[in-house]
């Protein structure tokens, strides 16, 4: 039994065999097979306007997945029984007999033929030509071989008419429009032709060629991919394929492509070694050293020595230096055994030696570099640039010092890194000497300018490190507008470093002049980029912008009904962007339609066309807030402008940094209690308002913080409107706090309510009765209060008004100012007598003991003259 299963195994094989050219064929008719036209569909209608659109090709295009789908399914019923077996329910078990039930049990359990089962058609069943579509055929090709264009079209349109699943009729039409300059027309007889022949290698090209001189890289790829899919042996393809994919950069596809190319030529060495240099390129370092090894591997006794080289310089840039000098040393031995190495291997072994820790076989290995210097720049910079990464700076800068007679002697990266050895050797003269070398060839490097600014500070030549980092002739930035890069002195690194300079030095105006417009700029962008983002409404032209995404992949072409060669995210977001702009339409033809029926006249509204773009600039000091330092520099950057008597652009600097310091809170306090002072002293202190409004919160038992906001509030002339809220706020907070009180008694007194205001100085002098100001405004408010016509009882609210007076009086220690108030009392309520005595008190400079003399000497007069007072204001009402 085994026997026969084995003889019938093998004319399977040989049927298999014998039937290869078979499924190959299949495979072609089944591929063939995936473009039909439907029924009623005119191929010429497609393409006679010479365009194509998704909605033609759904027309065009025959057995979508819906139909395939049904395919199958009438495929699988055809050759299913009749019943499943799968699942036998009783019901249909009900009524059998059981020979008909153990027949259903056993159904699919009989033993498969191993005979592979043969798919497609037969041999010979191919559609063949009728006589008459030959006859077309060749009347066409004639009429195009002797030139009659015109005369051809009708007959091959004929002949598509009659067989329109016939590429040899779309083929010869795309020729013949071709030579008749429609060139649109005729890709598009070339891609239903070559749709309809996947297999025609040549169809595939000509598109490609077509695409690629065009600039249209995505489609002329996919075509020469479909090409080598036809005709999978064609190198020649395959590289075109590979330096498409580089020329978008999409080195991982290209690297794998160079990859194939390899395996089908295993010697073929620049694809191998073009495919390992792809990989480095997108990130893939270890594929490039595998791909590499296994050749060697495949080559082990005539190695390629550019493969070797190649394979060294990888595994050492991947700190593989051991691997890599192995490599070497197999090349010595096998490959070169009779003579030297090349000197670009003998290099990178002796830097493996160095990376190894062998200075000695190093040394050795790189004396020939000495010899051949001038011929071997790029050797001798590769060893001193080992050296460097190795720190051993003696070495390399004796290897940099072979290259001063050379072509690079005046490369400025050679001399930044001479002076970065004599750096590190301590040698602070002849680093600045190089540095100064290397800015004369490259004046924009920045980072070599600031380094050597910090070197002649630390040599205590400030002069020269402000000449260095000092724009030439005092030009500025706006004299280079025609330059797109921007000029070294106008790098925001470059003007920190000088305002430091000038900040040390105490050069005020230059320190602002440097550097205030560049920290305003940065603050400014850094609040805006704190804002909330609201999510943006795409504008009309945007959206037909991304509407252009599906014009492009409709082309006007065939090609995009194949394969899309636009991203899917791309195409997602273009067809959201035409139902937007559909329903926007929609929107507004409704919109107009109502404004119609009511018998208004309708006025488009483009209202959502473009706004002013906002530009987002990238901050001149992008690491502003990222540093202790920095604060500090806008802290004296801010009394600086002050100093100069610029309190509004100090105010502002104010205010931009607190909206980005806000959880820093020192910073932020001392940036508050700046702006205060700052708007204690300028005419205008709008912008210093909010300091010192947070003052007087954080601070509200300190008299010099009210004073600082009763200061500022009362040059503006609704200031108690503005901030009655606040101060209502701290009386009912505070209900200890006095100073709110006396700003509402002050406010009241301006707008002569005095009794209002001597009810509010009264409460204030509850909680600070020894207060001489609280005494002083109660005194006067009580004194203007007497002078109202309304008032009864005046002499009450006069002799109450003094006795505050003498109060302030005696706790002011009879000071010139309470003797001169008193003196203004007196003359108000007119006792004249009185107040030619305390003027006198106040021009007359007396001693402690003159005084107090004094002053028991008027209390008599003092009462009589207020007797007297009293009773020539009461003596009318007596009688």
């Amino acid at each position: 039994m085994m026997e026969d299963d084995d003889e019938e195994d093998e004319e399977d094989n040989e049927d298999d065999e014998q039937d290869g050219e078979v499924e190959e064929d299949d495979n072609e008719d089944e591929e063939e097979s995936t473009l039909t036209f439907k029924d009623g569909v005119n191929p010429l209608d497609l393409v006679e306007d010479g365009t194509f659109t998704d909605q033609l090709y759904q027309k065009f295009v025959g057995m979508d997945y819906e139909a395939l789908a049904e395919k199958k399914r009438k495929t699988l019923v055809d050759n299913r029984p009749g019943g499943s077996v799968k699942k036998v329910r009783q019901d249909d078990l009900s009524g059998a007999s059981m020979e008909e039930i153990l027949e259903a049990m056993n159904y699919g359990m009989q033993r498969r033929s191993r005979k592979r089962k043969k798919k497609g058609r037969r041999k010979g069943s191919r559609n063949k030509l009728t006589p008459e579509i030959t006859r077309l055929l060749g009347d066409a090709t004639y009429h195009y071989a002797l030139g009659n264009f015109e005369e051809a079209v009708p007959i091959l349109s004929e002949v598509i008419m009659k067989a329109p699943h016939l590429p040899d009729a779309y083929h010869t039409l795309g020729l013949v429009h071709h030579a008749l300059g429609n060139e649109k027309k005729a890709l598009n007889f070339y891609t239903i032709a070559a749709h309809l022949a996947p297999r025609d290698s040549s169809l595939w090209e000509l598109l490609f060629d077509w695409f690629n001189t065009r600039g249209q890289t995505p489609r002329a790829i996919y075509c020469i991919s479909r090409a080598i899919t036809a005709d999978p042996k064609n190198i020649n393809l395959k590289y075109c394929r590979a330096s498409l994919y580089v020329k978008v950069g999409d080195y991982r596809r290209a690297a794998a492509s160079y990859e194939h190319i390899v395996q089908t030529c295993p010697d073929d060495v620049e694809a191998l070694k073009t495919g390992a240099n792809m990989y480095k390129l997108c990130g893939q370092l270890e594929r490039s050293v595998h791909i590499l090894g296994e050749y060697l591997k495949s080559h082990p006794t005539e190695p390629e020595l550019s493969v070797i080289n190649l394979l060294a310089s990888m595994l050492m840039q991947n700190d593989a230096h051991s691997d890599a000098l192995q490599h070497i040393k197999r090349a010595q031995l096998v490959s070169c055994s009779k003579k030297e190495l090349p000197l670009e291997m003998k290099v990178k072994e002796g830097i493996c030696h160095a990376y190894l820790g062998n200075s000695e076989k190093a040394e050795m290995l790189f004396s020939a570099l000495e010899q051949k210097s001038a011929d071997h720049a790029e050797l001798i910079t590769e060893v001193a640039d080992s050296f460097m990464s190795l720190e051993q700076y003696s070495s390399a800068l004796k290897y940099y010092l072979m290259l001063k007679g050379t072509a690079d002697t005046n490369n400025g990266f050679l001399h930044i890194k001479m002076a970065r050895c004599y750096l590190s050797l301590n040698d602070r003269v002849q680093a600045i000497s190089c540095f100064y070398l290397a800015l004369k060839a490259l004046e924009n490097n920045i980072d070599a300018r600031l380094t050597l600014a910090s070197l002649l500070l630390e040599e205590a030549r400030e002069e020269d490190a402000i000449l260095l980092l000092s724009p030439l002739d005092n030009i500025d930035c706006s004299d280079l507008q025609t330059d797109k890069s921007e000029p070294w002195w106008c790098n925001g690194k470059v003007k920190l470093k000088l305002c430091h300079i000038y900040r040390a030095k105490g050069m005020h105006k230059e320190f602002v002049d440097t550097i205030y417009s560049l920290v305003r700029e940065a603050l400014c962008i850094e609040v805006l980029q704190q804002k909330v983002r609201v999510k943006k409404r795409l504008t009309k032209s945007v959206l037909l912008e991304r509407v252009k995404v599906l014009n492009n992949h409709q082309m006007d072409n065939l090609l995009c009904g194949s394969i899309s060669v636009t991203p899917a995210s791309d195409m997602s977001r273009a067809n959201r962007a035409k139902k937007l702009l559909e329903k926007k339409a929609k929107v507004k033809e409704e919109k107009r339609a109502k404004t119609m029926a009511a018998g208004a006249d309708w006025q488009s509204d483009d209202s959502d066309e473009d706004p002013p773009e906002e530009v987002h600039k990238a901050s001149p000091l992008p690491d502003l807030l990222k540093d202790k330092e920095n604060y500090d520099l806008i802290i004296d950057l801010c009394k600086s402008l002050a100093s100069l008597h610029k309190y509004c652009e100090a105010l502002e600097i104010i205010n931009l940094a607190l909206k980005v310091t806000r959880n820093i809170s020192s910073v932020a306090e001392e940036l508050r209690s700046l702006g205060a002072q700052i708007a204690y002293n300028t005419p205008d202190p709008e912008h210093g308002l909010d300091c010192v409004k947070y003052i007087a919160d954080q601070h509200p038992y300190s008299y010099a913080a009210w004073n600082c906001y009763y200061k500022v509030i009362t040059r503006f002339d609704d200031w108690y409107a503005r901030h009655f809220k606040f101060l209502r706020g701290k009386r009912d907070k505070l209900k200890d706090c006095a100073a709110p009180m006396i700003i509402s008694g002050h406010h009241l007194t301006r707008k002569s309510r005095h009794q209002d205001a001597a009810r509010e100085y009264l409460e204030a002098y509850k909680l600070l009765p020894e207060n001489a100001l609280i005494n002083l405004c109660v005194g006067t408010a009580l004194i203007n209060l007497a002078l109202g016509l309304r008032l009864q009882n005046k002499h009450q609210s006069v002799a109450q008004g003094l006795a505050f007076l003498y109060n302030n009086l005696r706790l002011c220690e009879n000071s010139q100012e309470a003797l001169y108030n008193l003196a203004r009392a007196f003359h108000h309520i007119g006792l004249v007598t009185l107040a030619t005595v305390y003027y006198q008190h106040v021009t007359v400079t007396f001693g402690e003991k003159q005084l107090s003399i004094c002053i028991l000497s008027t209390k008599r007069v003092e009462q009589r003259i207020l007797l007297e007072w009293s009773l020539e204001i009461t003596a009318p009402s007596e009688r």
